[in-house]
């Protein structure tokens, strides 16, 4: 086909227009992020999630519009509430997440949402899939930026919740045939010890290294000392032998009085200064 003077011009003007157009649609996508933002600030989630929508409508390369809108997803999402709405942006948040790394697979900023609202997502009611597919991002985190003690620290806290969830749940099948039920706090029959460290063994020590670490990086770090205190008592259920059993406790006895030197240096540090 023959391309005429008339052609050529026509076409230039068409490309001009949709460039322009392009980029007023750049334009718009800022505004509205920039809409969004304010709203978002102002405790107006809900019209922040539309701007934060019609943002990423204009520009779907814009990344901090989906990011936006993500987070607003998140922060509607109440860990545990029954309702379809509250459901579903879980799902939106977990999804808008999803193609931020679709496009970027390297944005901490998305794979810390996904740990964060995938974890809030299997709590309740509880779903270990759900937790270990959260562990699975906090562990993408850790292989960009292996210095940072925060993903380790949650992986710690999902394995000692995985721990625990299994400890309850065997003394509660264990508790319908025994002739002398055991308490919570009593120490597991050692055949039932034995059968807890087979399949929470390598859990427990997995969430007991992961939190020593968080603690190598940041040796104040209360918070992962209070959790390896109850990884260790986890670890105290699996043992069949009272000295061993005694040295876990201690050793999660001892966590607890550091955590507590550690929260009174805190409190008083603001004051002395």
């Amino acid at each position: 086909m023959q391309r005429t003077p008339q052609t050529i011009l026509l076409l230039s003007v068409l490309a001009i227009a949709v460039t322009a157009g392009a980029g007023c649609d750049k334009l718009r996508a800022r505004d509205k992020l920039n809409k969004g933002v304010q709203a978002y600030k102002g405790g107006q989630t809900d019209l922040a999630i539309e701007d934060f929508k019609q943002a990423k409508q204009f520009d779907p390369a814009l990344l901090n519009a989906r990011l936006y809108l993500a987070t607003a997803y998140s922060a509607q999402y109440v860990p545990g509430a029954p309702s379809e709405e509250n459901k579903r942006n879980g799902e939106q948040a977990k999804q808008e997440f999803l193609e931020i790394l679709q496009n970027d697979p390297n944005s901490l900023p998305a794979i810390d949402g996904l740990g964060s609202i995938v974890y809030n997502m299997g709590g309740t009611p509880f779903d270990p899939a759900k937790f270990e597919e959260s562990k699975k991002y906090h562990e993408m985190h850790i292989a960009q930026k292996p210095d940072d003690p925060e993903p380790y620290y949650w992986v710690g806290v999902i394995d000692w919740s995985l721990a625990f969830r299994g400890n309850r749940e065997m003394r509660e099948e264990y508790n319908k045939t025994a002739k002398k039920p055991i308490r919570e706090t009593d120490p597991m029959p050692p055949a039932l010890a034995t059968a807890f460290q087979q399949k929470y063994g390598s859990i427990v020590d997995e969430g007991i290294s992961n939190l020593n670490t968080a603690m190598n990086k940041r040796p104040d770090y209360d918070d992962a000392m209070a959790y390896l205190n109850l990884l260790y008592r986890q670890k105290a259920d699996m043992e069949t032998s009272p000295e061993a059993r005694e040295a876990d406790i201690k050793n999660a006895d001892d966590l607890v009085d550091k955590v507590k030197a550690i929260k009174q240096r805190k409190m008083a540090a603001p004051a002395t200064s």
